[in-house]
């Protein structure tokens, strides 16, 4: 059994309640933060940690802190991004509905190490009830000290609110976040300057994901080499894991970072197996915008090792033959599946979430629906599937924001790893009335 640092009391009867969280040693990591820590130390314990950020994009939380501005006299911000619209990634609404006291302590605890005072948590419109299970555990905050004025007779004070989306995927990259947070249409701003240097209004600000957030939490108690401890190489620490589709037990999991692909998959603490012991086909290891992998190459490294569940062993091979662990949204698929019309879901979903703004990603994302939608009805051509992999290789690295590459990464690796399954739907008769 694998250590658990995010979920160990997430079985615990109330562990909702303020009072249940408190007594299974909640919010230490407030008291040592604020009676023992100056802020400065809190980010080097984060930096010693590893933790590398675990909305997808996995870059290391530390450093990201340390390039928060400083100016004299202008207010600092943390945001969290609780948007979590990811398809196949589900793993942070677990979090907040089960265990909110741990999103609200890491809250404080981070906000201290940044020097913020007001805070928000921003989650998707979707997720309505779990924003008020959240408002319910600040309040609760609030009543128990932990939020307000001169909290722990420190002198530090904090206000933490939640802001509900209006249920737009792109608000999930962080400046259009903030733009919407600011009361705007939430498209992404044009970078530099990034958030941490003029963030929300104006101001530097720092925008991490909740599972990034409740992380700081053991850390701060258990200190950033403990942490560091876990895991393998420059994957630190553990990861939740949203695990979907074509297994025996789909769910949240939290796993020690580098066990094998293979265990995570097969092994009855984990996945147990694919549904009806059938083979498997693909995995999409880290939510829709990921390349999908086909069986042989998510289970092996290009030199032939076992593949793990890291940043670095998902990534071995490049683009060619890896994909990335991104948000963790694992999904399963076995040998029955159509990775063609699995692709046209996909597909339809990044063109009806485009903002707009960007050309290549407006225009490219409706072209590709076009097409697989002829495709999977049976009048597509081979032309149809080279034009395809000639729209997403457009479209890729040719916006603003990274909408576009999720939107062309799932249809390039389709295509490189299956091409041949959708050769076989072209002019096929079988192929007519795929997708009704």
């Amino acid at each position: 059994m694998g250590k658990k640092l995010l979920l160990a009391n997430d079985h615990i009867p109330g562990i909702q309640s303020y009072e249940v969280y408190r007594s299974n040693g909640g919010y230490q990591s407030v008291e040592k933060a604020l009676k023992n820590l100056k802020p400065e130390d809190i980010v080097e314990e984060v930096k010693k940690s590893g933790l590398r950020g675990r909305g997808g994009a996995g870059f290391p939380t530390g450093m990201k802190w340390s390039f928060l501005a400083k100016p004299e006299g202008v207010p600092r911000y943390l945001v969290c991004n609780a948007d979590e619209s990811e398809p196949g990634t589900f793993k942070d609404r677990y979090l907040m509905s089960r265990i909110p006291h741990l999103l609200v302590e890491g809250m404080i605890t981070s906000s201290y190490a940044l020097g913020a005072n007001t805070s928000y948590i921003y989650i998707r419109g979707e997720y309505y009830y779990v924003a008020q299970i959240l408002e319910k555990a600040i309040a609760e905050a609030y009543q128990n000290g932990w939020l307000g004025q001169n909290i722990l007779g420190t002198g530090y004070h904090l206000d933490l609110y939640v802001q509900v989306g209006g249920g737009a995927y792109i608000c999930g990259e962080e400046t259009a976040l903030l733009e919407s947070l600011e009361g705007k249409r939430g498209n992404p701003r044009i970078k530099p300057p990034f958030p941490a240097i003029a963030g929300l209004y104006g101001c530097p600000t720092v925008v991490n994901n909740v599972e990034t957030i409740a992380a700081v939490v053991p850390i701060v108690n258990e200190g950033g080499d403990s942490y560091a401890a876990i895991g393998i190489g420059k994957s630190t620490g553990t990861k939740l894991i949203s695990a979907s589709g074509h297994i025996k037990k789909p769910g949240v999991y939290e796993i020690e970072m580098g066990i094998t692909v293979e265990e995570f998959i097969y092994s009855d603490e984990y996945c147990g197996g694919i549904l009806n012991d059938k083979k498997l086909k693909a995995v999409v290891a880290g939510g829709s915008s990921v390349p999908i992998l086909p069986a042989d190459k998510i289970l092996t490294t290009p030199t032939g090792e076992k593949r793990l569940m890291s940043y670095e062993s998902l990534a071995e091979g490049g683009f060619a033959s890896g994909t990335m662990l991104g948000s963790g949204g694992f999904i399963v698929m076995d040998e029955n599946t159509s990775i063609v019309e699995n692709l046209y879901t996909f597909t339809r979903f990044y063109h009806h979430e485009s903002c707009g703004q960007c050309s290549p990603c407006r225009e490219g994302t409706a072209w590709m629906e076009k097409l697989l939608h002829k495709i999977l009805d049976g009048h597509g051509t081979l032309a149809d599937v080279d034009l395809l992999w000639e729209i997403q290789s457009k479209i890729e690295g040719n916006t603003i924001c990274p909408l576009g590459d999720a939107a062309a990464w799932p249809v390039a690796s389709a295509i490189r790893h299956f091409r041949a399954e959708f050769e076989s739907f072209v002019g096929s008769s079988t192929a007519k009335h795929a997708i009704h």
